[in-house]
């Protein structure tokens, strides 16, 4: 049973909300401000998996990720984390799809800018896919650092006020980061 009403929830903002459910781990605090996203969730997820079935099922899923990935990262902007997530989900899932049907992306020379032709699309798609596989790879405080300096934008400062990691590993972790993708990325080329 809720420590909270849902009504006395509602009223908090994402932040508070993040630190209560944080603190106490209780799941109504996190659906509440799930709940908020459901429609941008499902209109993220229907714009790459084209099928409402898969994008209910895709809602769901989402959530329980939620549930284990909340806890693990210092969320600076729920909003925004929770788009990447959705993302990055919807990506793995038409990558899982296209290894199904047994269809392979070639990625060559690739780091971090991917080309920029629409005619290109599934290639992009399939390059973004192969991106965040080798970013799942990385130790933690990589994969933290990498995300915030190349996903969200953010600057060395930013990060080292959101992770609480000195300047200098947060430098570290991006360009160590950064080198074991392209080395990720060119195996898989291979």
């Amino acid at each position: 049973m809720p420590s909270k009403s849902s009504k006395h929830l509602s009223h908090l903002g994402d932040d508070e909300l993040l630190l209560e459910f944080q603190n106490s781990g209780d799941l109504a605090i996190l659906g509440v401000l799930y709940k908020r996203y459901m429609h941008l969730i499902f209109g993220i997820c229907f714009k790459y998996l084209k099928n409402k079935a898969d994008c209910e099922d895709a809602v769901m899923q989402i959530f329980e990720k939620l549930i284990k990935d909340v806890p693990r990262f210092k969320i600076d902007n729920f909003k925004s984390w929770l788009h990447v997530t959705t993302r990055n989900f919807c990506l793995m899932q038409i990558r899982a799809q296209k290894n199904k049907e047994g269809i392979t992306d070639s990625i060559e020379n690739m780091e971090f800018s991917l080309p920029t032709h629409h005619n290109n699309e599934s290639s992009i798609e399939g390059d973004l896919v192969a991106m965040e596989k080798c970013i799942e790879k990385l130790i933690p405080e990589q994969q933290q650092c990498v995300n915030l300096f190349f996903l969200q934008e953010r600057s060395y400062r930013q990060i080292v006020e959101i992770a609480g990691y000195e300047l200098k590993k947060v430098k570290s972790y991006i360009q160590n980061g950064k080198r074991n993708i392209k080395i990720c990325l060119e195996k898989k080329g291979e």
